[in-house]
């Protein structure tokens, strides 16, 4: 028996080519290189798996030097390969629009941390002052957070539109200090620009004190021709014997409908969201000052959405050829105002 197994080889060495020789040489070798890294059973890596799936390739008779693994195991290894080659090459590329500049979208991610209050439109708004025009739905994808607002209704903005340069509104709202002092606070608003032509504080108000103060928020003939407010009992006798004094006509919201008076609302709602939920109130006098600094923010910097995202006070577009993107800090770091500068 030896000697026919020797008589064969001999006789299968002079058959093979030597190239095949050389083939199966390799193929031998490999496997005896995956026995002797680990054993008692050896683990194929992707490298071995390759190696034979190239092999099977390159020699047809790679299956009688596969003592390994079986020969199936091979082609499934190609076939598993082929697979994920055409998964790659069929691989959908990227559709829709382009990324915006990463420069742009540095600046959206600075506005909103330095603004926790602000959202897409504020940033909006902003962006189109300094002079880039961006959809909102892109500001909220990169600001990773969506704020939906509600649109007033119809028919009470077209009142508003129709009567715009003729109204303005008043309301009172209540400050509580650190040392639980309860302290009033009265803005009067015009509706054109949204301007806060006067505002005051007081620990007792009346009638007398709220009349001095819209002497003082419209002197020199320079009172709308309505003013808006609610049905409270300081605005009595003497109010309205005021109000006729200085040729306006009053306009009483119905009772517990505080959105007929949505401006001053809204006014209101930003002061105490955008200040007075942010900072401790320690007097009279600190509130005066907290009030006068948002003002001024409010003013010059705040752009809202009925005014076309620009502030009370018209800022000029500015646009990216002016320089690189400074930030103001106002109200104490609260709010930023974003300017270009050479």
């Amino acid at each position: 028996m030896k000697l026919l197994s020797v008589i064969g080889c001999i006789l299968r060495l002079l058959v093979l080519s030597r190239s095949q020789l050389m083939l199966e040489n390799l193929a031998l070798r490999q496997q005896l290189a995956v026995l002797n890294r680990q054993r008692p059973r050896p683990t194929l890596r992707r490298g071995d798996r390759l190696f034979w799936v190239y092999l099977s390739k390159l020699w047809l008779g790679w299956r009688a030097a596969l003592v390994l693994v079986r020969p199936d195991t091979v082609i499934r290894w190609h076939q598993r390969g082929f697979r994920l080659w055409w998964h790659w090459k069929s691989r959908t590329k990227r559709v829709g629009r382009p990324l915006l500049d990463k420069g742009i979208r540095a600046l959206i991610q600075q506005m909103a941390r330095d603004n926790s209050t602000w959202g897409a439109p504020r940033i909006q708004a902003e962006l189109h002052l300094l002079g880039h025009d961006i959809a909102e739905a892109t500001i909220a994808k990169y600001m990773r957070q969506s704020r939906p607002t509600k649109p007033p209704s119809q028919t009470w903005k077209t009142f508003l539109h129709n009567h715009i340069g003729t109204l303005a509104s008043m309301d009172f709202f209540t400050v509580t200090t650190a040392t639980f002092r309860l302290l009033y606070v009265l803005v009067i608003l015009s509706h054109d620009r949204r301007r806060v032509v006067h505002f005051n504080v007081t620990t007792s108000p009346t009638a007398a004190w709220v009349s001095q103060q819209l002497r003082e928020a419209f002197p020199f003939e320079t009172s709308p021709r309505y003013l808006i407010h609610d049905r409270d009992g300081i605005y009595g006798a003497e109010v309205r014997h005021c109000l006729d004094s200085l040729n306006i006509e009053e306009v009483l919201t119905a009772p517990r409908s505080p959105w007929q008076n949505p401006y001053c609302e809204r006014l209101i709602g930003s002061l105490r969201r955008e200040l007075l939920d942010r900072v401790t109130v320690m007097s009279e006098r600190h509130l005066r000052q907290l009030l006068s600094a948002y003002l001024e923010y409010y003013h010059r910097a705040r752009p809202h959405m009925g005014l076309g995202h620009n502030a009370p006070e018209p800022r000029a577009v500015e646009p990216p050829e002016r320089g690189r993107v400074v930030a103001e800090p106002m109200v104490g770091g609260l709010h930023h105002r974003y300017r270009r500068c050479a």
